[in-house]
């Protein structure tokens, strides 16, 4: 009854929204980072050389070359500071290049002495507040809090826009590099948080944040701990299956099939880099009526973890995706989400 009950109001949540596009299947060669002269071959087949190529050195392809170009100024609120800096990776939109992050410092540690920082990646189409109340419990447990606007999200979003689509959409290419786009600027983040001395640096990500945050912690060895809000092993899973993004689905249906999908978007799929996780400290967070990261795909991930001897933390909550951020759900989660990263950064 409870499950019937939970099931029917993330419909309902779900269908608040009204502006969602079925966009044009697109294999995205024109994003491919290499050049191909090889039109006579299929276009999955060019990319799936490429991807093949991007897993024999994944390191090469999330980490971003250096930079000193970071700005740091008054943000929108009292006592906030906004941090800007260049992406990595150079894409068709001005608006989207420059990466935006909000700055919270805890209120009853001006000297900073703690030296410990979260860098916050909120879930997809995010506005501008998403997760700001997160980054303030996250100060009041005495950890300064970054929070990241992601690509063709908020500030970063070109005119043509009005959800952040071209993050996750069904142009294969353009997901996987907007997504790499997303660790890349996490990283660029993390380096800056490192310089103004943080040596205890933890990240939190929620829904799509979460595959990011996880990918960015297998590639970051700055990374001490990740709290990971809405989990699944698999990138191409969710986008097939879950109800948030049925209108994606709906531009795929006819033009690939889910195990080719999955195989183009391997890069993206956290279950294929939990062997890099056994030095950090992570927690798993998933809700038992989740209808968009579908709950059999969140416990697959936790028995994933458990088969390699991964060292976790499970949280469950008694809600599903949408309702998590609806009271008292929220405060529940976010209690979850802040005292595990005290602990794992503060306890030594």
């Amino acid at each position: 009854m409870l499950q019937a009950l939970f099931h029917a109001w993330e419909r309902r949540l779900a269908s608040v929204t009204t502006d969602r596009v079925v966009r044009p299947f697109d294999w995205g060669l024109d994003w491919l980072s290499h050049r191909h002269d090889r039109a006579a071959d299929p276009p999955h087949a060019l990319i799936d050389e490429w991807v093949a190529e991007v897993m024999t050195d994944t390191d090469a392809f999330y980490t971003p070359p250096p930079t000193t170009a970071y700005t740091l100024g008054d943000g929108l609120e009292a006592g906030e500071q906004l941090l800007t800096f260049p992406s990595a990776l150079d894409t068709p939109h001005a608006e989207n290049n420059t990466v935006y992050g909000r700055l919270f410092h805890p209120k009853d540690d001006p000297a900073r002495s703690h030296r410990a920082a979260v860098l916050v990646l909120p879930q997809w189409n995010s506005d501008a507040g998403g997760h700001v109340g997160l980054c303030k419990l996250l100060t009041m447990h005495g950890l300064t809090a970054l929070r990241m606007s992601l690509p063709y999200h908020d500030l970063r979003m070109p005119p043509e826009l009005r959800r952040a689509d071209y993050i996750v959409s069904a142009n294969i290419v353009r997901t996987l590099q907007v997504c790499r786009q997303a660790v890349l600027d996490a990283r660029r983040a993390i380096a800056w948080l490192h310089a103004q001395g943080y040596d205890r640096i933890g990240i939190l990500g929620s829904s799509l944040g979460s595959c990011l945050s996880l990918l960015t912690t297998a590639h970051e060895p700055l990374i001490r701990a990740q709290a990971l809000n809405h989990i699944s092993p698999y990138f191409a899973d969710v986008v097939w299956r879950g109800i948030s993004t049925a209108h994606v689905r709906e531009g795929l249906d006819g033009h690939i099939e889910l195990e080719l999908l999955r195989r183009l978007w391997s890069p993206l799929s956290p279950a294929n880099f939990l062997e890099r996780l056994r030095d950090r400290k992570t927690l798993l967070v998933y809700a038992r009526y989740d209808l968009t990261f579908p709950v059999d795909l969140s416990r697959d991930l936790v028995r994933q973890f458990e088969r390699q001897g991964i060292p976790h933390e499970v949280a469950v909550l008694r809600c599903g995706h949408y309702s998590t951020g609806v009271t008292p759900f929220k405060f529940v989660d976010g209690l979850i989400l802040s005292r595990f990263l005290k602990r794992a950064l503060l306890a030594d």
